[in-house]
């Protein structure tokens, strides 16, 4: 099989992405498989939604954080009681059907390698659907795959229940019982607030959490904080979680658990034993359970072939394009996390990937006869690169 461009992931960075090949004039691998340029979305999940679809059920639409319209679709009147796990992927689906896109599923990508050693030849992205050889790649995986699981002496022999946030279904399989919830980011604080409503609660984080004072504006503070995100995958360096760039604010639900005294934040412990845990002064605190909040990370093992991580840990980016390996773009990752920025990382990627088609498609045809060398850096015309910026 064969597509000039594969999208993986069908969330809303993979949606933004297929709708903007699909502008440029890219055709379906699935129906125009011999067209000049085509592509495919390659989607894990059974049915649109990405991530959204494994929200805990009392995640309502009034708690979200936003959901930025997906391009061309405004979304329509949502009920704020809703579960964001059956209201954003309605949405998505109606996207879907309105842009035609052309997404296979249930399709699981197990790894992306180079089909020889042409910096500028194919890429093989192997699937449960088969192998698709490929100009280039836009990954658009997010996180929901890779949840961070810290590990703690003794964790094994602990005797109650341990779950991790993609597990939470809803305060109510805690009910009664005494227990401690690790974590200091958004999710952790809903999901702190939720239960301590119905259980015994303990606050455990790594670091003391910061709750910003006054309201978040996007054009100022959301521009500081993508700036320092920008930077930091610019330079390689691995993204740190999302609450430590912004910080807490004081929502409604944390001035709940503030009100009710869920708020009292204790530093982490050193070990879990069958009972409960030992805290850091050395006492022992007993539990039934414990709710790992911890967060998630990039989900891109598929990419390991490729050798794209530096000594750090990091890939290395510029905009949304690989340092070094123009044929992948990672979207929904580093600053484009959000819902508005994944859109943007959509449009950004493929306009910077039709470039660089145009140059690499011009060299193979002229066999390098009189054509005017490109720059790999920007993929335009190197006596165009200081004068025309990229979007």
């Amino acid at each position: 099989m064969r597509s000039t461009v594969v999208v993986i992931g069908g969330g809303q960075a993979g949606l933004s992405a297929a709708y903007h090949l699909k502008r440029r004039g890219f055709a379906s691998a699935l129906s125009h498989p011999d067209a000049e340029r085509t592509f495919v979305v390659l989607d894990a999940e059974p049915a649109a939604g990405g991530a959204w679809r494994h929200r805990w059920e009392s995640l309502r639409m009034a708690t979200v954080n936003g959901i930025f319209d997906l391009p061309g679709f405004p979304k329509p009147p949502i009920d704020p009681d809703e579960p964001s796990r059956t209201a954003v992927p309605r949405y998505f689906a109606g996207f879907e059907h309105h842009a035609g896109l052309p997404i296979l599923r249930p399709v699981t990508v197990t790894a992306v390698r180079r089909a020889d050693a042409d910096p500028d030849g194919d890429l093989l992205v192997e699937s449960s659907h088969g192998t698709w050889r490929t100009r280039a790649v836009i990954n658009a995986t997010g996180t929901w795959t890779n949840p961070v699981r810290p590990h703690y002496p003794g964790q094994d022999t602990f005797a109650g229940l341990q779950a991790h946030t993609r597990d939470y279904v809803s305060a109510d399989q805690f009910a009664g019982q005494r227990v401690a919830v690790v974590g200091g980011g958004i999710s952790a604080l809903q999901q702190l607030e939720e239960i301590s409503r119905v259980a015994t609660t303990f606050w455990y984080t790594r670091r003391e959490p910061f709750f910003r004072d006054g309201g978040f504006n996007p054009e100022v503070e959301g521009r500081e904080i993508i700036a320092k995100v920008t930077a930091d995958v610019e330079a390689g360096r691995p993204t740190g979680s999302v609450v430590s760039y912004t910080g807490l604010a004081w929502t409604p639900y944390a001035l709940a658990a503030r009100d009710r005294g869920a708020l009292q934040r204790r530093p982490m412990f050193t070990a879990i034993e069958p009972g409960g845990i030992r805290e850091a002064d050395g006492t022992f605190t007993p539990v039934d359970a414990i709710l790992w909040a911890t967060g998630f990370k990039a989900a891109l093992t598929h990419l390991d072939a490729l050798g794209l991580r530096n000594d750090q840990g990091g890939i290395r980016t510029t905009g949304t394009q690989v340092a070094g390996e123009p044929r992948v773009h990672l979207i929904g990752f580093g600053p484009s996390q959000s819902t508005v920025g994944a859109n943007r990382a959509g449009r950004a990627a493929v306009t910077t990937l039709v470039r660089y088609l145009n140059a690499t498609t011009s060299t193979v045809d002229s066999n390098n006869a009189g054509h005017t060398p490109y720059s790999r850096d920007t993929f335009q015309p190197a006596q165009e690169a200081s004068a025309t910026a990229t979007p």
